[in-house]
């Protein structure tokens, strides 16, 4: 994420006014909300219309609170996320296919390559959901406090030591996914963060080395607010996902297990790191409170 810039000149000014995407993704939340909870069999289908006008609804906060967003600053960045995140999620379904966590009740009404199709559709706004939030959450003032943390020195043992942990976790939920399968959320950035590192991308130790922790905790913010309204648009649509969480399946709050709301902290990293190291040139995330 960029570093907050104190000079009024070198940040855009706050947008009082309403821009048109808001207004477009509002509609779409208020025309594929109720549809989408009242039409059985119509889920596959409004899912992206749905998140697509969350997206926007969250992207014109972003403007009237900052003056910038990732749609005003780029379309083409913009649209790049939505084709980045549909990889990224199959990848998580193919670690699914050995640990078995979640599945969708439903995907038998659907020929093969139409579920293909409708779910690389419906995974591309994974990443634009989360990273719009993300900066929706770093625009916020409270997130400053964290702009000086504690300091973590970035050293060769360290990055090494990253790197085959997350090697370690990721082999371990391999070998037993009915116990290991919380690895899923952490070893990808541990064994990614220091790729980065070493490709010259951007990655965290860049900011905690200077004890910024805005990122980490922008990202974190964000992907839990997108997971409340994952798991609540969910909860009565038709297909809809299920979990599968031994050890933890207590506690839910729709179908996701309370303590698996955790994984939405490690998940945001996640996509932080991949859409780095997929995305050569990736636009640097910011943090930018209301001025």
């Amino acid at each position: 994420m960029e570093e907050l810039r104190n000079s009024p000149s070198a940040a855009s000014s706050p947008q009082s006014v309403w821009r048109a995407q808001g207004w477009v993704g509002l509609l779409l939340i208020a025309t594929c909300w109720p549809l989408n909870w009242t039409l059985k069999g119509v889920t596959a289908y409004l899912f992206f219309p749905l998140w697509l006008g969350y997206v926007l609804v969250v992207d014109a906060l972003v403007v009237a609170r900052t003056g910038s967003s990732i749609w005003t600053r780029s379309r083409k960045e913009f649209v790049l996320l939505f084709v980045a995140s549909s990889p990224v999620w199959w990848m998580f379904e193919v670690i699914n296919h050995r640990t078995a966590n979640w599945e969708y009740l439903g995907r038998n009404h659907f020929a093969t390559l139409e579920y293909y199709l409708l779910c690389t559709i419906s995974f591309s706004t994974v990443m634009p959901a989360v990273f719009e939030t993300a900066e929706l959450a770093g625009s916020f003032k409270w997130v400053e406090r964290f702009t000086f943390g504690p300091r973590v020195r970035d050293t060769a043992g360290l990055e090494l030591g990253f790197f085959l942990a997350g090697a370690g976790m990721l082999l371990l939920t391999v070998a037993w996914p009915k116990y290991c399968y919380p690895f899923v959320w952490t070893s990808l950035v541990l064994i990614l963060e220091p790729l980065n590192r070493w490709l010259g991308r951007e990655h965290f130790m860049e900011y905690l080395e200077r004890g910024d922790w805005r990122p980490i905790v922008s990202l974190s913010v964000g992907a839990l607010i997108c997971g409340f309204f994952w798991e609540m648009w969910n909860y009565y649509s038709w297909p809809k996902w299920i979990y599968h969480t031994p050890g933890a399946q207590f506690l839910h709050v729709f179908e996701m297990p309370l303590l698996g709301y955790g994984g939405y902290v490690p998940f945001a990293l996640e996509l932080f790191v991949l859409r780095n190291l997929l995305w050569r040139g990736a636009p640097r995330m910011r943090c930018q409170h209301l001025l």
